[in-house]
């Protein structure tokens, strides 16, 4: 069989994975703290037909070139553009927004950790902060849960530029009842993303830094919070659609050529009538 079938069924299916990664993009055009994804290909195999040889008398002629026939196409890898996502304002005391580096600190009860960049939190029954698209504990300085007392008694809330929780009772006394802790990691491209705009440590990020001022929004490189504000997805529709284009034209010209390959090859048996 013709090699270039192979290589145009490779492309074929690789500019598929490339539209998926763009779909999805596009899907979370307005998800609050969605980082976009990014398809790199790689040239995948060589075959060698003729292999360089050094010239048969030094001195008299050069050598040969060897002769390589490619295999086809492969997905290089998928990268997460972490870059800065657009500013939307809501008002809403309990929203921040991180502008630099950084990842909120999510915990469950199993005592599983998770990181994002959305900072839709809220107030559970317990007065205590949380997430609240899934009610995961948003984890203050010392890691522990960030408890804001008796909502009954809270008369407001409010997070300044460098994480510090503050209460106002109902005799309108003020108090800091904690600090928004941040993570930072050496390779922030390499975390994993398991949902909900989470993302999980791996071993290619390494675990988070251990930083001087224990995470505290606006210490050692870390960004500083924008409270009343969100983070939105940093999708750029113009150059998804670009992108959408040019996958698409690869992915026809991948399917022209395993046609002209087939029409090869019917010539070929037609050679014999």
């Amino acid at each position: 069989m013709m090699r270039s079938l192979y290589s145009g069924v490779s492309g074929l299916r690789n500019h598929q994975t490339r539209m998926d990664v763009i779909g999805n993009n596009i899907a979370n055009v307005n998800t609050v703290g969605f980082k976009k994804d990014r398809v790199n290909f790689q040239d995948v195999f060589y075959q060698m037909l003729v292999a360089p040889a050094p010239p048969p008398e030094a001195g008299t002629q050069s050598g040969v070139n060897g002769q390589f026939v490619g295999i086809g196409v492969g997905v290089g890898s998928t990268d997460t553009l972490h870059t800065q996502g657009a500013v939307m304002y809501t008002g809403a005391p309990t929203d921040a927004m991180i502008s630099g580096d950084g990842y909120f600190i999510l915990t469950d009860t199993d005592g599983n950790t998770y990181y994002t960049r959305s900072g839709v939190f809220g107030i559970d029954t317990e007065g205590r902060l949380i997430n609240k698209a899934n009610g995961l504990y948003v984890a203050g300085v010392n890691d522990n849960q960030i408890v804001l007392g008796n909502i009954e008694d809270i008369a407001s809330f409010s997070i300044d530029r460098n994480g510090a929780v503050s209460v106002t009772d109902l005799n309108e006394t003020t108090t800091t009842v904690d600090n928004i802790k941040l993570a930072k990691f050496a390779n922030p491209e390499g975390l994993q993303k398991v949902g909900e705009t989470m993302f999980k440590e791996t071993v290619t990020s390494g675990q988070p830094l251990t930083l001087g001022e224990g995470g505290v929004p606006g210490y050692d490189g870390l960004g500083t919070l924008v409270p009343g504000s969100l983070e939105m997805s940093n999708v750029d529709l113009a150059q998804e659609f670009t992108d959408m284009i040019t996958t698409q034209r690869g992915f026809q010209a991948n399917a022209r050529i395993i046609t002209v390959s087939d029409e090869m090859l019917q010539e070929v048996v037609n050679l014999k009538r």
